[in-house]
């Protein structure tokens, strides 16, 4: 007989005996602070499935009557359907009419499953899975909310040719365009983070985040990268637009020559929408990669109905999906 533990603190965490599945990393745990993490454990008390729960929250960061699982794990179907029921239990208790998953917290963080792989090798910064894992959801009585997919261009001579002539339009009218300053690469963040919160108010699921937590997901990163493969957009020098590229250090670690950059985000603000920035930043970057000698973009984790993957269609050919579920309470 399984036994679940419900888990409130780190030392509680710390405790837990590893298993066939792995106990949570603490600093995980504490970057994203869930109202309850669940551990299903073996008779012999070894760990064999876990989840976090959370509220959600809507635009203005009001909770809403919706559950969130996420930081999951299982060993197989079976314990998997099982924590993902007492999960779905809880958020019916407070009185949640659906659960979503799997998300940790929100979708700044990681989200959704690889539900259709490809061929295409996994890229740096895509989050994984176990190719089970869609069906523990499904043998819980959760279905598809959303769908998602990454996109490859292996082409990057290709060119908007309307681009140069659109520059030179904006350009006129104070719109400028230049790489981001590693000198002031909190600063620039803090910008970035002040327009995302902006531009992404209208997305599938979004939720705030605060500047201190959005600096935990990026800081990490600025050793990996290039000033040249993130471009900002600047109307008299107030930020409208962003294009966050970064390269595939996955290549390495499989001995391939690196010849393939990722686009991370991408965002215009919404007062600005509209006008072609968007495609004027795909076009800039894909350019920017060409020349330091890269052949290839990922657009990456792309909602299928977004704008930003109707330009990457220009483009790109998809090589992954992704599928994010629900269970009505």
């Amino acid at each position: 007989m399984n036994a679940l533990s419900m888990i409130t603190c780190v030392e509680d965490l710390e405790s837990l005996q590893e298993g066939s599945v792995k106990p949570l990393p603490c600093d995980l745990y504490q970057l994203t602070n869930p109202s309850i993490h669940l551990a299903l454990h073996h008779r012999d008390g070894s760990l064999i499935a876990r989840c976090s729960l959370w509220d959600r929250h809507n635009a203005d960061g009001v909770s809403v009557a919706e559950g969130l699982v996420g930081h999951y794990e299982a060993a197989d179907v079976d314990a998997g359907a099982e924590i993902l029921q007492h999960a779905a239990n809880l958020h019916h208790q407070k009185g949640h009419r659906r659960v979503i998953g799997p998300m940790d917290k929100s979708t700044w963080h990681r989200y959704r499953l690889v539900t259709d792989r490809g061929t295409e090798p996994t890229f740096f910064l895509e989050p994984d899975n176990p190719d089970e894992w869609p069906r523990h959801f499904s043998e819980a009585g959760f279905t598809p909310v959303s769908t998602y997919t990454s996109a490859l261009n292996e082409d990057l001579s290709q060119v908007d040719p309307r681009s140069d002539a659109r520059r030179a339009e904006f350009e006129n009218e104070g719109i400028t365009i230049r790489n981001i300053d590693m000198s002031r690469f909190e600063e620039e963040l803090a910008a970035i983070h002040k327009m995302s919160l902006l531009a992404f108010s209208r997305n599938f699921l979004y939720s705030p985040i605060g500047l201190e937590e959005f600096l935990t997901l990026y800081v990490p990163i600025r050793i990996h990268v290039i000033p040249e493969l993130v471009i900002l957009i600047e109307h008299n020098q107030h930020l409208i637009g962003f294009i966050f590229m970064v390269p595939d250090l996955f290549e390495a670690k499989r001995g391939v020559p690196p010849k393939t950059a990722i686009i991370k985000s991408m965002a215009v603000h919404p007062d600005y929408g509209g006008r072609g920035l968007g495609g004027i930043l795909m076009d800039y970057i894909q350019r920017s990669a060409q020349k330091l000698g890269l052949q290839r973009v990922i657009f990456a984790l792309m909602e299928e109905t977004n704008r930003s993957r109707t330009i990457s269609n220009h483009y790109g050919t998809t090589i992954r999906r992704y599928t994010l579920y629900e269970k009505p309470l």
